[in-house]
């Protein structure tokens, strides 16, 4: 490919853990942020609207620059300068992959401008992005869209990380309850403790595996299937309220999660209802589809 002076980069949030799958399992939702680069003759440009953009940094500390940066170091290509403008509609610190989403832009963002066709790229790009952020599980599924299961081989082998991307199932509609506070991944995963018991990670193990089926195949289990012991309670103290809107979410019936590191509540519905009577003072709604197809990247 001839190298592009100008690329646009449209990434979907996403939702990891999903109950027990945690680190593993991750659904992208039809939620974007949308990037625009385009090279310029030197320093760094940076434009943000929307979502965090009054806390973000506009020079190389930005994290869809550091991610090019990084993208760079291994495609090439890097021009002089870059002039990037921003428009984030994925809330920020609020467990919907806004870190991993940015990550994705970046990177995918770099490889287009080096020449790549991205969509070869993506064992690349997937090392790099989950790279960042430690674990794989929204990277993935930023990068590839849909249901995704994630795995970390560990130590510092150039292909350390896994995933596997398959379809939702159709009917699966998710609402996302998203609250006014913001949630640091640094401090919920602080809460976690070093051993859990055997009886709990029996559980957790085989609620993950049904995961699997239910997102997939059969959308019924969807329930049983998102049952955790292995952190959501533990972090119960970090996001009281979202906890709080879990149970009573799963006491009507509903499957329901905290999205990764919170404090958005995950609801996964069939028909995007929700039952009247809950008290969402202080969460906003939104009804998002799944996304089925990931980070896309439009040369112009």
């Amino acid at each position: 490919m001839s190298r592009p002076t100008e690329v646009r980069v449209r990434v979907p949030a996403s939702s990891a853990n999903l109950g027990p799958g945690f680190d593993t399992l991750g659904l992208a939702l039809g939620l974007h942020d949308e990037v625009e680069v385009s090279v310029a003759t030197d320093g760094v440009i940076v434009e943000v609207d929307g979502q965090g953009a009054a806390g973000v940094p506009r020079d190389e500390r930005h994290l869809v620059v550091r991610a090019m940066r990084r993208a760079f170091e291994v495609f090439g290509g890097a021009p002089p300068g870059l002039h990037l403008r921003c428009r984030n509609a994925i809330p920020h610190a609020r467990g919907l992959g806004s870190s991993a989403a940015a990550a994705v832009a970046g990177a995918a963002a770099a490889a287009a401008l080096a020449g790549r066709d991205v969509a070869t790229e993506r064992e690349t790009l997937l090392q790099l992005t989950a790279g960042m952020e430690g674990h794989a599980d929204n990277a993935a599924a930023s990068l590839l869209g849909g249901f995704v299961v994630a795995w970390d081989e560990g130590g510092n082998k150039p292909d350390r990380f896994g995933a596997v991307r398959l379809d939702a199932q159709s009917s699966i509609a998710p609402v996302a309850l998203v609250p006014d506070v913001e949630s640091s991944t640094a401090t919920t995963r602080g809460l976690l403790p070093d051993r859990v018991p055997l009886a709990d990670a029996a559980f957790t193990g085989s609620r993950t595996a049904l995961a699997v089926v239910a997102f997939t195949e059969r959308p019924e289990l969807l329930f049983p299937a998102t049952a955790d012991r292995l952190h959501q309670e533990y972090r119960r103290p970090a996001y009281p309220e979202s906890a709080s809107l879990v149970d009573a979410l799963r006491a009507a019936g509903v499957p329901a999660v905290i999205s990764g590191a919170g404090p958005t509540v995950l609801a996964l519905t069939t028909d995007g209802a929700l039952p009247p009577e809950l008290d969402l003072h202080g969460f906003t709604v939104l009804r998002l589809p799944v996304d089925p197809s990931g980070v896309a990247v439009e040369v112009t």
